[in-house]
């Protein structure tokens, strides 16, 4: 008997990996993943396939936008930049929440959806996937209105990203 995949299967086989890959980030590097646990993260390829550097400028951010995965050129290869925005930089336990939930895009493109983020970035901080989910809502509720400083931020702050 032929086994045919189908879309759903093939959704199934990406979310199990997604998790599978949290998982061993979190044997790795959790169960408190902080910025140089991310800093070791960004470079390990067993985890995250592609070159990816962090930056803390919201001018490549749209409007309530907290963070996104940016290609430094055509081929992944190329690597990418890690936008994230600078209202976080004054609490740098929370970015690792921020940034996992974009390494799914680093390392699977187009192919991943919104529920592997989450299912990835959970595995990744040991969380439950709702709670992770609740945690990420609450953080990008916080952004400030468009066109203000948050309380806190500096100019050219770098997070020690």
């Amino acid at each position: 008997m032929s086994t045919q995949l189908t879309a759903e299967s093939a959704k199934q086989s990406l979310t199990a990996h997604v998790q599978s890959k949290g998982a061993e980030v979190f044997s790795k590097y959790g169960p408190n993943l902080g910025m140089d646990e991310l800093d070791a993260l960004l470079k390990d390829r067993s985890c995250v396939r592609y070159p990816c550097t962090l930056d803390f400028d919201e001018s490549r951010l749209q409007p309530g936008e907290f963070a996104f995965a940016e290609p430094k050129g055509e081929q992944p290869e190329d690597g990418f930049t890690l936008h994230i925005h600078p209202a976080y930089c004054a609490r740098p336990g929370v970015i690792p929440h921020l940034a996992l939930y974009h390494l799914v895009t680093v390392n699977y493109g187009e192919f991943a959806s919104p529920d592997d983020a989450e299912v990835f970035a959970s595995s990744a901080l040991g969380l439950d996937r709702e709670l992770y989910y609740r945690t990420l809502c609450d953080l990008a509720d916080e952004l400030p209105d468009q066109g203000t400083e948050p309380e806190g931020h500096h100019p050219g702050c770098t997070c020690g990203g």
